[in-house]
């Protein structure tokens, strides 16, 4: 079991204890949201890093009245 640190812009997303680890350019959805592994960094036996990539969503400020 590894305790897994999801970072967006180094901001803290969610911390999980899962038995795998994502790989790097693995699509992934967290909290609702879609995203990419952009990079994966272990620090010691148990814990790691995730640096994720959210896509965002097209503005619709736009709408045609």
């Amino acid at each position: 079991m590894f305790n897994v640190n999801f970072y967006e812009k180094r901001d803290l997303v969610l911390c999980q204890l899962r038995e795998n680890v994502p790989e790097e350019g693995e699509g992934i959805k967290l909290k609702g949201r879609k995203g990419t592994v952009l990079s994966v960094e272990k620090v010691d036996e148990k814990t790691v890093h995730v640096l994720i990539e959210t896509l965002k969503k097209a503005d619709d400020s736009q709408k045609k009245r």
